[in-house]
């Protein structure tokens, strides 16, 4: 017998949000394969420690042009196709990286990497913030944990029983074509999903059709902006730079360093989880203001550097105490910036991530062949400490009203 309408909806909704989460792992995993890969990349192709920056530079590009257009594309192709497409642009970029002989190859690949990864994070966040609540933002980021912790763990087993990077792009790359079917095999569900909301509902979510350009021209946009390149440098730089400023500078072994590396995205992971059981009862503000003091503390630890396990230690507070950070900003976008720029906001902050993701680790990198790998602890203090400052400007400057007072009763 066929199953009653509401029960078809219910299947259909879960259904659904599992296949969120699975993207989110997808679009993790490749994030956390650079970090341990990346000095057996540079050897490979005979480049410098800082030439990271021309490759996280060509990922950003291709993120960014997606995240913008990100309104447009879900309105043309549907959340479903877009997010087959990405995984098969995503797929095809990171097999492509193993078979290609030159660097600049490698760098232009990530254009593409970048576009598939940029239309998938800005597209289901724009989707979960409208349909979904605080609680499943936090789980929807935490399975893209599962997915970065993965990564480094995946690379590691490459590089020490096959002794070669490409095994980690290669194992990745396939997991995300063969998503990209899966995708492309359950496109109904997203269709019926949309074709079974109210009418109500729709135009609550159509009401607001504001210009990007008059977005554009609030403050409050740009502070809004502000937080998501500081905070995306901030997370990517551990990510990145953990790896070789251990085994480079402290003398940790690969083994170890990698499984270091791992801890970081592992802590950060079930801090999402954790924060997705208490989310609405603590408050987004609490929940990014309690990580930024975590994360100060943390970084302070590795800087200070008493011992070996305390970069343990460091690496996991660190990952812990951010965890919570960007889906509960995501989520208090509203209180920012109003209603009327909620939607374009999401779009732009997403660019910005990728901008900080590119900008900030690229930086770090250029001082650390300068100066010293030791740097890098001491930039993430001064960026952890900037975001601090900005967060309090945001909050104390929105335009929603119910979402200030919500945030004043917060504090």
């Amino acid at each position: 017998m066929p199953k009653p309408a509401h029960r078809r909806q219910r299947s259909h909704r879960l259904g659904l949000i599992g296949l969120a989460f699975v993207a989110f792992v997808a679009l993790g995993l490749p994030d956390g394969l650079l970090g341990v890969g990346w000095p057996a990349i540079r050897e490979g192709f005979f480049i410098p420690l800082d030439a990271i920056g021309l490759f996280l530079t060509a990922l950003v590009v291709g993120y960014m042009v997606s995240s913008f257009s990100s309104g447009l594309l879900l309105q043309r192709l549907g959340v479903g196709l877009l997010l087959a497409i990405s995984c098969l642009l995503t797929g095809g970029a990171l097999i492509g990286y193993t078979l290609v002989p030159q660097w600049w190859m490698m760098v232009a690949l990530g254009v593409i990497a970048g576009l598939g990864a940029g239309a998938i994070d800005a597209g289901l966040n724009t989707y979960v913030a409208l349909h979904f609540g605080d609680g499943l933002m936090q789980w929807l980021h935490a399975s893209w944990g599962v997915g970065i912790t993965m990564g480094p763990l995946i690379m590691t087993y490459g590089l020490t029983t096959y002794q070669a990077w490409q095994y980690g792009y290669q194992a990745v790359g396939i997991f995300q074509l063969v998503l990209a079917v899966c995708f492309v095999l359950t496109l109904s569900w997203w269709v019926q999903r949309h074709a079974s909301e109210s009418h109500t509902r729709q135009k609550q979510r159509t009401a607001h059709k504001t210009p990007i350009r008059d977005s554009l021209r609030q403050p409050q946009v740009w502070l809004s902006v502000g937080l998501f390149i500081l905070y995306a440098g901030a997370e990517a730089s551990l990510g990145t730079w953990i790896y070789t400023l251990l085994t480079e500078s402290r003398g940790v072994n690969e083994a170890m360093a990698g499984f270091l590396a791992g801890s970081y995205w592992f802590t950060f992971t079930v801090g999402r989880i954790l924060a997705g059981l208490v989310a609405v009862r603590i408050g987004v503000h609490k929940l990014v203001i309690g990580g930024l003091n975590g994360a100060l503390l943390g970084v302070v630890l590795l800087i200070w550097n008493p011992s070996k396990i305390a970069n343990l230690v460091a690496v996991a507070v660190v990952g812990l105490a951010i965890a919570p950070i960007f889906p509960a900003m995501v989520s208090g976008t509203m209180r920012r910036v109003g209603e009327h720029h909620v939607g374009n906001t999401i779009g732009i902050q997403m660019a910005a991530t990728g901008l900080g993701m590119a900008l900030i680790p690229s930086l770090m990198g250029v001082l650390a062949r300068g100066l010293s790998l030791e740097v890098i602890p001491v930039c993430l203090l001064v960026v952890y400490a900037a975001l601090l400052g900005c967060y309090f400007l945001a909050v104390n400057t929105g335009v929603d009203q119910r979402g200030t007072a919500d945030i004043s009763a917060a504090m």
